[in-house]
Parts: structure tokens; sequence; C-alpha cells
């Protein structure tokens, strides 16, 4: 199991680097051999299930994540969101705050802990490695994207 924090700040609004961060099917467009879906459909609310696919066919495998947290952002709060993995093989939660950074800049938080089911501690180094690559590309991308 390993953790791990990225930061970012971008010259969004609140809503809006929230919006690009939590429109869940954005995430498959970012993320190389990923499909995202939502159940139910938009909008997303506590108990929402987002379900990441990764892989080619027979060698993919399913991230199904539950939101326990979704409390958007407003002039006086940050937003959060937690998700809580409930998968086979990936295990964990992740959290994305967002809140207002220097110079009316929206400042985000990313922070996860990640497990993969039957991989041994040994390999955790380079896990955490690959996910802050990953996750870090990912939320650079969302962040652009309009």
């Amino acid at each position: 199991m390993v953790n791990f924090l990225l930061e970012r700040t971008a010259p969004l609004p609140l809503d809006e680097a929230w919006r690009r961060l939590t429109e869940w099917p954005r995430h498959g467009e970012v993320v190389p051999l990923t499909r995202v879906t939502v159940t139910p459909p938009p909008p997303t609310g506590e108990g929402t299930v987002v379900v990441a696919r990764t892989g080619l066919g027979p060698l993919a495998f399913e991230d199904p994540m539950e939101v326990t947290v979704w409390q958007p952002p407003t002039e006086d709060t940050p937003g959060l969101c937690r998700l809580e993995k409930r998968g086979r093989v990936v295990t964990g939660w992740a959290e994305i705050e967002v809140r207002t950074g220097p110079g009316g800049r929206s400042r985000v938080v990313w922070r996860e802990e990640l497990g993969v089911r039957w991989l041994p501690g040994f390999f955790d180094p380079l896990l955490a490695r690959a996910a802050r690559h990953v996750f870090g590309r990912a939320a650079n991308r969302l962040l652009r994207m309009p």
C-alpha cells in the first residue's frame, strides 16, 4: 500500500477546476487504455459509483470506486471529494480537494492511498512512482482540457 500527494495550481475559478476534475468519464480520456462509467448518471453525489476499466480485452481489470464525500466548493469552503476503492484488484481511497490558491487561482490537492492485491510490498516504491506519474499527468491534462 502506498500513499502519495499531488498538488497543482491552475488559472481557473474554483467551480471550473472542480468540474474538470470530477467529470469522471474525462478521466478515461486522459489515462491510457481506460474507460470510465458512472452509476447512476450525473449529477455525482454520495453513493455514486465510478468504475475505471483499464487494459485490453481479457487482460483488463475494473477499479470500482464509491463517492463517500461530495462537497463542491463554495466561495467560503474548499471542495472535497473522497472515493473509496471497492475492487478486487485495486484497494485504498482517493481525495480531491479544490481550494482558492494564490492570485485567485485554484489550488488542487490530490491525496491517494493505493494498493494492488497480491502485489508484494517489495514493489511499493515502483507502484508509488508509477502512480504519481500516471495520476499527476492525468490531473495536468484534466485541468487543461476545456
